[in-house]
């Protein structure tokens, strides 16, 4: 990504690859049509969904892979065989940018974070 300032998730899916903006708009829409009170906003200069301020999934496009990050290491820790197919870090994962969406993995991993919230 370039030193640009996004203003919107919009912008930001228009400066990646289509195939890069297609994986992570379908993300966004999975994880907002799942949990109606959560919304995407954008927050240091990638796409966040939040729930009243507090994080719940960031997500970002890099040269090779798109990375997703929980904002929590308790989660990642908990999920961490699940992902074991993927590259793990301690707080995100990557995942293929031509990822076909894990429904099931996305909706119990914002249904961890949202308990952790709670």
């Amino acid at each position: 990504m370039s030193a640009t300032k996004f203003e919107t998730i919009a912008s930001y899916l228009a400066a990646v690859d289509e195939t890069k903006a297609g994986t992570l708009r379908s993300i966004i829409d999975f994880v907002a049509a799942e949990f109606p009170a959560l919304s995407v906003k954008m927050a240091w200069n990638v796409p966040h969904i939040h729930r009243d301020g507090q994080y719940v999934m960031g997500l970002a496009a890099y040269k090779k892979h798109l990375t997703l990050a929980p904002w929590s290491v308790f989660v990642m820790e908990d999920f961490k065989d699940r992902l074991a197919p993927l590259v793990v870090f301690k707080n995100c994962f990557q995942i293929p940018v031509d990822w076909k969406i894990e429904q099931d993995l996305l909706r119990d991993l914002v249904r961890a974070r949202l308990a952790e919230l709670d």
